[in-house]
């Protein structure tokens, strides 16, 4: 062999065995530091990993513990309207310090009527009754009007005087049925509760007349239609 030729086949083609052997361990200790960087790398990565993932989960647990906290408070401080029920056509008699009695007509016509109560307490009336329910705005009188002949309670408040607060309380008074309820122009008292030639005007939704109001009056056998229904009619504006 040439000496040119052995100075190219280098260190690694050497035939010495000891400085191949010394070669060959180089390059596997390379390796080796290089699959140690690797593994390092991915366990500095994994450890990264686990501690967004703690870190999530921690942010995940107070934001759901923050959600219940919220929903738990607000059923605890929203106002509950009171579940309350009185007997249909459960008219004693009853003397209630406040309400006045009139005799008013019941039959249908077409157009406006110049009622002698303000709100009304009975009358002649609209041919289609207004369904009864809660709503936000005034209503047409003459339905209304209707509704009571079907044995409702129509409770009328004036809206500049009575504020959310107490139209919540008064909304807890009420039963489920036969019963309307909207603001109305033009009140002498801040609310005011109708039946059929019945009639309360009140100060506050916190008096104890109301109550008993309804034990006489609400769905009174001594309505025109006492036992005609107070749904399917006509729905006035601001329905709640």
């Amino acid at each position: 062999m040439s000496k040119k030729k052995s100075q190219r086949s280098g260190a690694t083609g050497s035939g010495d065995p000891a400085v191949r052997a010394s070669a060959e361990l180089t390059v596997k200790q390379q390796r080796a530091e290089q699959r140690r960087e690797k593994v390092a790398a991915y366990q500095r990565q994994q450890a990264r990993d686990r501690l967004w993932r703690r870190i999530w989960s921690v942010v995940g647990s107070v934001a759901a513990a923050a959600v219940v906290v919220a929903i738990v408070v607000t059923v605890v401080l929203t106002p509950r309207a009171p579940s309350v029920s009185y007997e249909a056509g459960g008219s004693t008699g009853a003397v209630i310090d406040g309400v006045e009695t009139f005799t008013n007509t019941s039959e249908h016509v077409e157009g406006t009527v110049d009622y002698p109560q303000s709100p009304p307490a009975g009358g002649p009336h609209n041919p289609v009754w207004l369904t009864c329910d809660v709503y936000t705005e005034p209503q047409v009188t003459e339905n209304a009007v209707h509704s009571m002949e079907h044995g409702a309670v129509w409770v009328t408040y004036d809206a500049a005087r009575v504020d959310d607060a107490e139209l919540t309380a008064l909304r807890g008074q009420l039963p489920s049925s036969y019963v309307i309820l909207s603001p109305f122009e033009g009140l002498e008292r801040p609310i005011v509760l109708s039946a059929w030639n019945a009639q309360l005007q009140l100060d506050s939704a916190d008096d104890p007349r109301i109550a008993k109001f309804f034990t006489e009056y609400w769905r009174s056998q001594f309505a025109p239609e006492p036992n005609a229904t107070c749904s399917g009619g006509v729905v006035g504006p601001g329905r709640a």
